[in-house]
């Protein structure tokens, strides 16, 4: 399955998204700072990259345009409840970048790992 770095400020929506993903055969590296999330990825590698979008310190555009320079074949999905503000034109994500908006079920979660994963 997919090795994923979490980054996610909210701890108990962190837990349980690692929960349910990791229930699903994911292997999830978790973090609640966009910063902290950077720093492990300058010295790992994942699979996927998911990130709410609103987070304090750095934000998950600005990881997610980070991760991209250090790992162009890493995929990135946004989890977030501000999708239509937060990715306004403004600003520029990665290519292919995902957006799951809040609220989701965790199966609805899941089934979209496993697509990005698939393809």
């Amino acid at each position: 399955m997919a090795r994923i770095l979490l980054a996610e400020d909210d701890e108990s929506m962190r837990r349980f998204l690692a929960k349910a993903l990791e229930k699903a055969g994911h292997e999830v590296v978790s973090y609640g700072q966009g910063d902290h999330a950077y720093v492990r990825l300058q010295s790992d590698i994942f699979d996927l990259l998911l990130t709410d979008i609103v987070m304090p310190e750095m934000d998950g555009i600005e990881l997610a345009r980070r991760a991209a320079e250090l790992d162009p074949t890493m995929k990135i999905m946004f989890i977030t409840g501000f999708a239509a503000v937060a990715l306004s034109g403004e600003r520029e994500t990665p290519k292919d970048a995902k957006v799951l908006s809040k609220p989701f079920h965790l199966r609805d979660l899941v089934a979209e790992v496993d697509r990005m994963m698939a393809a």
